[in-house]
């Protein structure tokens, strides 16, 4: 039997986008799950085709639904129950490095102390 509708909860919990089914509910309450540009409630509809945008880690995944599942399945067939239509995320910026002295090493020394000035642009006259 093909099912025609879903929870929006139950269904992320199945396709493994969350541990546990009450992580997916909590998810839904704070907003984090969105089904074709609105807030989703826990037990909204979910039907192939739609768009299920999630925040994780302050970056949202998108997911075209092309399969429904209400229980749990295992990683293969959960891969194959959405279209990941996730943008790439942005390139790390390169943050300049900061000597680290290290630990135990005492105070800097005063030619130490010169060149760490140097290197955070400090100038001392």
């Amino acid at each position: 039997m093909e099912l025609t509708s879903a929870r929006v909860d139950s269904w992320s919990w199945g396709v493994r986008l969350y541990k546990t089914r009450s992580m997916a509910t909590t998810a839904c309450r704070a907003g984090h799950v969105r089904v074709n540009g609105d807030k989703a409630k826990a037990a909204q509809a979910l039907h192939i085709g739609d768009e299920v945008r999630v925040r994780f880690d302050g970056f949202d995944r998108v997911l075209i639904v092309s399969r429904l599942v209400v229980k749990r399945v295992g990683a293969v067939v959960a891969a194959e129950c959405y279209v990941d239509k996730t943008p790439p995320p942005p390139p790390r910026e390169e943050v300049a490095l900061v000597p680290m002295r290290d630990r135990g090493a005492g105070r800097p020394t005063k030619r130490e102390r010169r060149e760490i000035d140097e290197l955070r642009g400090h100038v001392n006259e």
